[in-house]
């Protein structure tokens, strides 16, 4: 990627357009012309490109190009979403080799999707392996913002070094964006996006640093459209997805908290919430950088889990730790839907070996992935905390049946299948708890003297409040493999790589209620190649 995976570095300065710059007049340019005429191409009611552009689901040899044509971008008309109406916008964009985007390399036709809220996903192939680029997109008298986007080095070849950040839990209402105004400027190659983008809920019993959009809980499609919309807006949220490449998954603040599969924390019909499921799928569709040909949903079935392969250095393997789980574990209602904590004796079912966090097909691919995989580091980036934590009711040991912990047995198997197929170094990095952990990933959490097999870094809410500190920190010397725990930061992991090595940043904002708050390290750990563990550096 041009320096980002090299001893060099690329310059954000040399980045010249921001992602909240206004978009521009532009003259006419050898392009194809649009081919639709639903709406004038003099955007005089507003900006086009107000939700920004972004890059993601990078690979070898090109990227996936994002934007949404969204005029009025909080529309509350259902029938005009972004103030948009009207058949298919025709686009044009280009693609360049310099940021001042003087060296076209490549230029041509886009398709705003009526059907997808006039999002545009463009699946750009054939670009050199391992550099950088700079796009644009052009509707009639209007341009977007100039973006930065990159391809992934080429299959055999041995990066030096990788940047990378990881974040998660970000609550419009719970306070500002900063820490992604942050992670900006630490110049990572890409982002991982591990889940909670945005929240449907609204706020009720916590202060409120600013209100979420039409002051209702998202549960439709023009509701879900809208919350996206606004957190779309952001600046400093606009700015991270102009500058760096994105990886995206979900958890479960994108439908509903504490869902699984087809059952609601609230105990909705399963038909019914299957509806409300789509609807969000769909609303993720249209504002992520995902790839159209595995991730263009079909009512409530969407894929995004899919890998990703840096050379020889490190593959990716972004998972979905809701669409195909098993139900949490004695959801029984009206009194226990979603997560909730349970001890061994009143929840048997917690460890039935039947349960599957993933499900069974998702499963099978991760396992083949890690087995065939020839990269020195694997990464499984996911939603939610994946090791043990024995935590206590009333004086008994239990376990919170949402996470990993709700699902032992398909944590047994993946373990022992990263043991039994050698997989070399391999990482697991989580979000969804609000906050920071590093943590060692063992056969057996309950046997002291059982074989770490990987390690796990959970990197904090960029602004979601997080879990009271102290009932957490009495437990851990029950919970020896936990090297660190805090909840009381808000911010974002970042990541150095070698060939031989690991250094993880836990980085703190200042205030998350503050929109100028600065950023910290507190705490650094380190894996070492051929080592399992957490290693403090």
């Amino acid at each position: 990627m041009e320096g980002r995976l090299t001893s060099g570095h690329f310059s954000r300065r040399r980045f010249v357009a921001g992602a909240g710059a206004a978009f521009t007049a532009i003259a006419p340019i050898a392009a194809p012309s649009p081919i639709r005429t639903a709406v004038a191409q003099s955007w005089r009611a507003g900006n086009p490109f107000s939700l920004g552009v972004a890059s993601g689901a990078p690979g070898a040899d090109g990227f996936v190009l994002w934007t949404r044509l969204a005029p009025d971008p909080l529309s509350s008309n259902p029938e005009t979403p972004g103030g948009m109406s009207g058949a298919d916008v025709a686009l044009r964009y280009e693609i360049a080799s310099d940021p001042g985007m003087t060296k076209i390399v490549r230029r041509g036709a886009a398709s705003a999707e009526q059907a997808f809220a006039y999002s545009v996903h463009l699946d750009v192939a054939g670009l050199e392996p391992g550099r950088s680029y700079w796009y644009r997109f052009l509707a009639g008298d209007a341009a977007s913002p100039a973006g930065h986007a990159a391809t992934l080095p080429a299959p055999g070849s041995a990066p030096a070094t990788l940047r990378f950040g990881f974040v998660s839990c970000s609550n419009y209402e719970h306070g500002y964006f900063s820490a992604y105004r942050h992670l900006t400027g630490e110049n990572p190659a890409f982002v991982l996006f591990l889940g909670d983008y945005i929240y449907e809920t609204v706020e009720q019993f916590r202060p409120i640093v600013r209100r979420h959009s039409d002051g209702v809980e998202a549960a439709t499609l023009p509701t879900y459209r809208n919350r996206y919309a606004q957190y779309r807006l952001d600046p400093d949220l606009q700015g991270l997805h102009a500058q760096v490449p994105a990886i995206v998954t979900w958890d479960d603040h994108e439908v509903q908290n504490d869902y699984a599969d087809k059952w609601s924390e609230t105990f909705d019909d399963p038909e019914q919430f299957l509806r409300r499921r789509a609807a969000a799928y769909q609303a993720f569709y249209e504002h992520m950088p995902v790839r159209p040909i595995i991730s263009r949903p079909n009512g409530p079935v969407m894929r995004v889990y899919d890998r990703y392969t840096l050379g020889d250095l490190i593959e990716i393997s972004a998972i979905d730790g809701r669409q195909y789980r098993s139900r949490q574990a004695c959801y029984a209602p009206p009194n226990k839907g979603g997560g909730h904590l349970e001890t061994n004796a009143s929840c048997p079912e917690r460890l039935d070996t039947g349960r599957t966090m993933m499900g069974f097909g998702q499963e099978a691919w991760l396992y083949a992935g890690l087995a065939h995989s020839k990269a020195r580091w694997n990464l499984i980036a996911q939603d939610v905390l994946m090791a043990q934590l024995r935590r206590k009711r009333d004086g008994i040991d239990a376990f919170w049946t949402d996470d990993w912990n709700g699902y032992p047995a398909n944590r047994a198997r993946l373990l022992q299948h990263i043991h039994d197929a050698k997989v070399a170094n391999p990482v697991v990095i989580s979000g969804d708890i609000h906050s920071f952990f590093a943590n060692d990933l063992k056969l057996d959490f309950d046997d002291q003297s059982s074989p770490i097999v990987a390690t796990e870094f959970v990197g904090s809410s960029i602004s979601s409040y997080g879990p009271p500190y102290d009932p957490i920190a009495r437990v851990l010397p029950d919970n020896p493999h936990v090297h660190f725990f805090d909840s009381r930061r808000r911010g974002y992991v970042l990541v150095d790589l070698t060939p031989d090595a690991m250094q993880v940043q836990m980085r703190a904002v200042s205030d998350a209620h503050d929109p100028k708050a600065t950023i910290s390290t507190f705490k650094t750990f380190a894996v070492e190649g051929g080592r399992p563990g957490v290693v403090a550096a």
